[in-house]
C-alpha cells in the first residue's frame, strides 16, 4: 500500500491505489487470460497422456521396463534446458522437426515467432517434460491396486471398457487429483519455459501472471504493486497444497498398513 521503488528516494502511504491500479490495467487481464489458457493447454493433455501411457505401460515386461526408464529422462532435464533443446530442435534450417514436416510438405512453421503458434509451442515443451510427472505417479497408482477386483472382473467376462471404468479409473482418482493439483499449481506459476523460449512474446503474446509480475517487481523496480503480492499469495497456496498432499498420502499409506 506504498508507492516504494527503488527509483525513488522516498515512498509513502497510498492505499489502494495499487490494487485499483492493478485491476484497470488492461495488461493485467490479458495476463490472468493467458496463464489460464496455458494452464488449460498443458495441464488437460497431461493428464490424459500421462494415464494412457501408464495404463499402457501396466503390464510388467522387459519392454515396458525400459519404455518407462526412456520416458522419465524428460523429467530429469531443467525447464530452460528442454525449451533450448527444442528450439534448436524447430530450428528452420536444421531443426529435426522441422525436417520432419518437411518430409510431409510443411515449411516454414513459424513455432514460438508467431503469436498464433506460440502459446502451442510452449505448451508443446511443457507437455514433454512434465507428462513422465504423472506418468510416474499413475504408473504407482496402478501398481498398488489389489489384483482380487480385476481377477474377479475377467471371470465374469467383463470388457476391458467396464474394467476400466467401474474399477481402474474409480480406484485411480486419488492418483490422479494428486497429478491434477501439482500440475495445475506448478502451470499456473510458469515462468522458465515462457521466458527461455519468447521472454513473453511475440510482443505480449505469452506473458502470463508471473512474467507480469516479474516485469513489474524486478524490471520496473516497484515492488510496492500489487501483483507481485498476489503471485506471492500464488506461491503460498501452492506449497500449502503440496503440504496436505504430503498428508494425505500419509494418511493414505497408515490406513493400508491397518488394512
Amino acid at each position: 500500500m506504498t508507492n516504494y521503488s527503488f527509483r525513488l528516494p522516498s515512498w509513502h502511504f497510498i492505499g489502494l491505489r495499487n490494487w485499483i491500479d492493478m485491476f484497470l490495467d488492461v495488461d493485467f487481464w490479458h495476463a490472468v487470460l493467458v496463464t489460464l489458457q496455458y494452464s488449460a493447454a498443458t495441464t488437460i493433455p497431461e493428464m490424459l497422456l500421462g494415464l494412457g501411457i501408464a495404463l499402457l505401460l501396466s503390464h510388467q515386461n522387459w519392454f515396458t521396463k525400459i519404455l518407462k526408464l526412456v520416458l522419465i529422462f524428460p523429467l530429469m532435464i531443467a525447464p530452460v534446458i528442454a525449451t533450448l533443446i527444442w528450439q534448436l530442435m524447430t530450428n528452420t534450417s536444421v531443426g529435426v522437426i522441422e525436417k520432419f514436416l518437411n518430409f510431409f510438405g510443411i515449411y516454414n512453421f513459424p513455432w514460438a515467432a508467431s503469436s498464433n503458434t506460440a502459446l502451442f509451442t510452449a505448451a508443446l515443451v511443457d507437455i514433454w517434460v512434465f507428462t513422465p510427472f504423472v506418468i510416474v505417479l499413475v504408473s504407482a497408482g496402478i501398481g498398488s491396486l489389489p489384483k482380487s477386483p480385476f481377477e474377479a472382473a475377467k471371470v465374469d467376462g467383463g470388457s476391458a471398457w467396464f474394467t476400466f471404468k467401474t474399477l481402474t479409473l474409480p480406484m485411480l482418482k486419488p492418483f490422479l487429483y494428486i497429478a491434477l493439483i501439482f500440475r495445475l499449481m506448478a502451470a499456473l506459476q510458469e515462468y522458465a519455459i515462457i521466458f527461455a523460449l519468447t521472454k513473453g512474446g511475440p510482443g505480449n503474446t505469452l506473458m502470463n501472471l508471473s512474467l507480469t509480475a516479474y516485469n513489474t517487481g524486478f524490471a520496473f523496480l516497484k515492488f510496492g504493486a500489487s501483483l507481485p503480492y498476489i503471485l506471492f499469495l500464488w506461491v503460498i497456496i501452492y506449497f500449502i497444497s503440496k503440504k496436505l498432499v504430503s498428508n494425505y498420502l500419509a494418511t493414505q499409506k497408515k490406513a493400508a498398513g491397518t488394512d
